[in-house]
């Protein structure tokens, strides 16, 4: 079975977006592949973070992905900071990244165009232990948005760059899009994409929102002028949005939705859609409460920890004898 491994930070609350982007496409990847999921607290501390949100953070993010449907029986849910292995190659491999590549990466790069101060030097290396993360475990597959596919081209280089000047060690991986859903759009702007990050607090369904509310927010969302319920990214944007939002939740493809609603204004759809949003939500956050309340937590880390250093540290073992960090062959 080819192997697939994803990891996201435990940075702000998780959103709509999150789940529908990502969450909801490993529930289906684990029963096609072997799947490795981690927790990158490591990458959350390249900003100043308070520990004691981080950690309520990391929490609820791994309470919701089991609450989602990830089965620790079908993949390997640890936390990044539990593998020393990690932070190992991360340091080979910053030793083997030019400059002018950290340097292009888009997170450092957006920062310094503004003019930000007080950038850290784990801000600028970060991409390097992002391929150590992928790197560790020979994933065939790393699932991504848009804006992630600068860091796995990176890794690509990287994992070619050691096997070239080292001998065969790592599998140069592949990105995978999804199709549906990659990227879900702020409701009250649909030209930005929901974040943990915004503002407008309108404009983002996080996960633990009060259903009712986020219901509200799904009724108050910006659409058009048009008046068609057709799909159309480019000329009704947020129109499109919700019809993303509903084609994942309710498993029904977009040209299904568009010819049920023909004729049809815009209220109606907003109606259906928001209940759909606040069955889901009622539905996860019930599962959610049911597994922070089960103290099931700590186990699954623990478990997924052993299997994954056991593969990370045959790795980094391999990695040390191949640069000479062993004294013997």
């Amino acid at each position: 079975m080819e192997r697939m491994l994803s990891g996201i930070k435990p940075t702000g609350r998780l959103h709509l977006g999150n789940y529908i982007g990502a969450i909801s496409q490993f529930v289906k990847y684990q029963d096609e592949y072997e799947m490795y999921i981690f927790i990158a607290n490591q990458h959350a501390i390249t900003v100043p973070t308070d520990p004691k949100a981080l950690r309520q953070n990391t929490k609820d993010l791994i309470a919701l992905y089991l609450a989602a449907g990830l089965d620790p029986e079908k993949c390997t849910l640890f936390l990044q900071s539990d593998v020393d292995a990690h932070v190992k190659l991360g340091w080979v491999f910053t030793c083997l990244t030019y400059m002018g590549e950290l340097q292009r990466m888009t997170q450092y790069k957006d920062k310094t165009a503004k003019g930000e101060t007080g950038i850290t030097d784990g801000l600028f290396t970060y991409p390097c232990l992002m391929a150590a993360d992928i790197l560790l475990y020979d994933a065939d597959y790393v699932p991504v948005g848009q804006d992630q596919k600068q860091h796995v081209e990176l890794t690509r280089h990287l994992a070619e760059r050691f096997n070239n000047r080292y001998s065969e060690t790592f599998v140069v991986p592949q990105p995978l899009e999804t199709k549906v859903g990659k990227k879900i759009f702020s409701l009250q702007d649909p030209t930005k994409k929901m974040s943990k990050s915004e503002t407008d607090t309108k404009g983002t369904i996080d996960l633990l929102d009060d259903p009712a509310v986020a219901r509200k927010k799904i009724m108050s969302a910006v659409t058009d002028s048009v008046g068609i319920i057709q799909y159309d990214p480019e000329s009704q944007p947020g129109l499109a949005n919700l019809l993303t939002i509903q084609s994942v939740l309710a498993n029904e493809p977009i040209e299904d939705i568009v010819k049920r609603y023909e004729g049809k204004g815009y209220g109606e759809l907003k109606k259906e859609i928001g209940q759909t949003v606040f069955d889901f939500l009622t539905d996860l956050q019930a599962k959610y409460k049911k597994i922070i309340e089960s103290n099931v937590i700590d186990q699954i880390l623990e478990e997924g920890a052993k299997k994954a250093s056991y593969v990370a540290n045959k790795k980094i073992r391999k990695v040390y004898k191949k640069i000479g960090f062993t004294i013997t062959k």
